[in-house]
């Protein structure tokens, strides 16, 4: 019976592969240069404090009594940017931004107050 050496070869490379992927796996790897892990880290706090805005909206829709309108505030979004994603500090002012990015994106002008535009 011959051998068939491109398929034993092919074969052994996939093992080598899972056995790595295996020794890998859940390990993350450092970024190549500094501005990279920069732009990540800023990309990262862009999306959590976007996602902050759209949770104390929720939060704020869900207290409101029936009639009135949802008081989100820069503050709220600071303090689950903290409680949610370990934030230490988050300025005001970035804060407001995605504060007023989600708010006109959710369409809260209905029923919604904040004062992020101040």
């Amino acid at each position: 019976m011959p051998r068939d050496s491109g398929g034993l070869m092919f074969v052994a490379l996939g093992l080598v592969l899972v056995a790595a992927g295996f020794l890998w796996r859940g390990r993350v790897l450092r970024p190549l240069s500094a501005k990279r892990a920069q732009a990540a880290v800023i990309r990262d706090r862009s999306r959590h404090l976007l996602r902050s805005a759209d949770m104390a909206i929720a939060e704020a829709r869900r207290r409101a009594a029936r009639g009135e309108p949802a008081i989100v505030t820069v503050g709220d979004v600071a303090s689950v940017a903290c409680q949610h994603y370990g934030h230490v500090f988050v300025e005001r002012e970035e804060a407001a931004a995605a504060l007023r990015q989600r708010y006109e994106a959710a369409d809260c002008r209905v029923d919604c107050v904040t004062d992020a535009f101040n």
